[in-house]
């Protein structure tokens, strides 16, 4: 058999445009943080609809910076999702604090309301749920359960840059969100985040503690009418970003409402091609009335046990001989060695993440692709099925 051509799992949209901010910010002599990466931030608040948007190096930077501002520390709790990425976890770690699990909706992937609820104790200072995929959350009615509470509401937006929660943008629900603009997101700057709160003593503290507690940042000390000299008030991290990758960013920000709309023709063409392939379960939709609106950061389906001839992970073996790039979001952390080692977790504890763990499959899915792409991606998944079945 001729060899298929290669369908990447999620090139990153980013072309001449992008490049060209680049080579301007190189040749202007001022490579970090700087003039660039102010406009960013401005522009992606008032893209976002919040006031303040201070710009990181990570997600996770992102994510710690939140968690420090809300005053998480040693002997605090965190509730957040078992089905989420390494980062959530770490950084409550990272805060001294200790992170619990809440079981997740077995629909979207993401916490609900009542299992957040089921998971809160009185050392609970800060609720960390993730968007899953894109899909938002019910935000205002988490806002509402941490306020009676007395917990921060911090949501990883890390999926959901474009994503509404009830009519409104993820990012102006919560005391603070968290972005991440990591290669295959969906706005990209190569690495970098953002943190985006309506808190003004929550965003002064961020960009302070993102350059290791310094009260002027190079900028600030250097430019034309810069001050010089600086103070250290207070124990920060090396968590600023680039001007190079702030350009980058702009550009991408540009291209946000366009891509969104590639990527709703796209999932669209694979639950067309996909459409009654048995045990297989496509990606949830919000509510056309609940003013929800899906990022579409990952299209992934279910690979449904004992429904399908397949397990997920046989799946993804046939598709990759068959040069289709699928991948795994995410392997549930409570059963990661080190969350077992340290909090005692294991198998059965959550049983909805650890059926969606093993379920889920994310399929190729990139505003690069046009409709004919992501079908040819579904017709060589549709082979691997038929060959499970003995079909020719």
């Amino acid at each position: 058999m001729t060899e298929l051509p290669p369908i990447d799992f999620a090139p990153p949209d980013v072309g001449e445009a992008e490049a060209a901010a680049v080579v301007e910010v190189l040749r202007s002599g001022w490579l970090t943080h700087g003039p660039r990466t102010r406009e960013f931030e401005e522009r992606f608040a008032d893209w976002v609809g919040a006031p303040h948007a201070v710009a990181v190096s990570s997600g996770t930077a992102a994510l710690h910076l939140a968690l420090v501002c809300a005053g998480v520390g040693p002997g605090d709790e965190v509730v957040t999702s078992p089905l989420t990425f390494a980062a959530a976890g770490e950084v409550i770690f990272q805060c001294g604090a200790k992170p619990v699990f809440a079981e997740v909706d077995p629909r979207t992937g993401n916490l609900t309301p009542a299992t957040a609820a089921a998971a809160i104790t009185p050392r609970t200072t800060a609720l960390l749920p993730v968007h899953l995929g894109g899909y938002p959350l019910e935000l205002a009615e988490l806002a509402a359960l941490c306020r009676e509470r007395g917990a921060a509401l911090i949501d990883d937006a890390a999926h959901a840059v474009e994503a509404r929660s009830g009519g409104r943008r993820v990012g102006t629900l919560g005391d603070a969100t968290a972005y991440s603009f990591y290669a295959t997101k969906n706005l990209t700057t190569g690495e970098g985040g953002m943190l985006v709160t309506s808190r003004e003593d929550w965003a002064a503290t961020a960009r302070l503690l993102r350059l290791h507690g310094m009260d002027r940042d190079a900028w600030n000390r250097y430019a034309a009418d810069g001050v010089p000299g600086y103070d250290i008030t207070a124990l920060g991290y090396k968590y600023n970003t680039t001007d190079l990758a702030a350009a980058l960013g702009l550009v991408q920000l540009d291209k946000l409402d366009v891509n969104r709309h590639r990527r709703l023709e796209l999932a669209a063409a694979y639950d067309e091609a996909l459409d009654g392939l048995p045990g297989i379960v496509l990606p949830p939709r919000p509510a056309a009335d609940s003013g929800d609106e899906h990022a579409w950061h990952l299209y992934a389906v279910r690979v449904v046990e004992g429904e399908c001839p397949l397990t997920r992970d046989e799946l993804a073996a046939g598709l990759r001989r068959l040069n289709v790039a699928a991948a795994v979001h995410f392997h549930p952390l409570h059963l990661m060695s080190y969350y077992r080692r340290t909090l005692g977790t294991g198998p059965g504890d959550f049983p909805i993440a650890e059926r969606l763990g093993r379920e889920l499959l994310s399929l190729p899915f990139s505003p690069v692709y046009d409709a004919a792409t992501v079908r040819e991606a579904a017709r060589r998944l549709r082979l691997v099925l038929d060959e499970a079945h003995g079909l020719p």
